[in-house]
């Protein structure tokens, strides 16, 4: 019972981090438009930024996401079969997985990636904290 948690738990892991690399560039965009200050905060932009690298290496080098191979040994672990799981699971699964050729997905990585880092240029980090000059708004 354990690795199906586990399994499921690692599903939902992996459908976090996606949503982060997308909702992250959203939120920039957004941002950017209505002038938000957080969105230029470094931390936020060079995660996101290493988050989405992280994956156009990964889909270049042909190697399969760590997260999806340990569902699958957790799933295999529990006598599963793979992709079965709670509906939470298995909904956060659906809306990851879908089929098309290894190099779609490739190209949409890469892609969102140079998206991803044209924004580090429209929409600069701040690297320095602003100080503010006392009597000033």
């Amino acid at each position: 019972m354990i690795y199906r948690i586990l399994a499921d738990l690692t599903v939902i892991v992996h459908f976090a981090y996606i949503l982060f690399v997308v909702v992250g560039l959203l939120w920039t965009l957004i941002g950017w438009a209505m002038k938000w200050d957080w969105i230029r905060n470094r931390w936020f932009r060079g995660i996101h930024l290493t988050m989405i690298l992280v994956v156009v290496l990964e889909a270049w080098a042909g190697i399969t996401c760590p997260l999806t191979t340990w569902e699958h040994e957790l799933r295999s672990a529990a006598g599963q079969k793979t992709y079965q799981g709670d509906f939470i699971a298995n909904w956060a699964h659906d809306a990851i997985f879908f089929q098309a050729e290894p190099w779609v997905f490739t190209v949409c990585y890469s892609l969102f990636g140079g998206l991803v880092l044209a924004t580090l240029f429209c929409v600069p980090p701040r690297w320095r904290k602003q100080h503010r000059q006392p009597g000033l708004p």
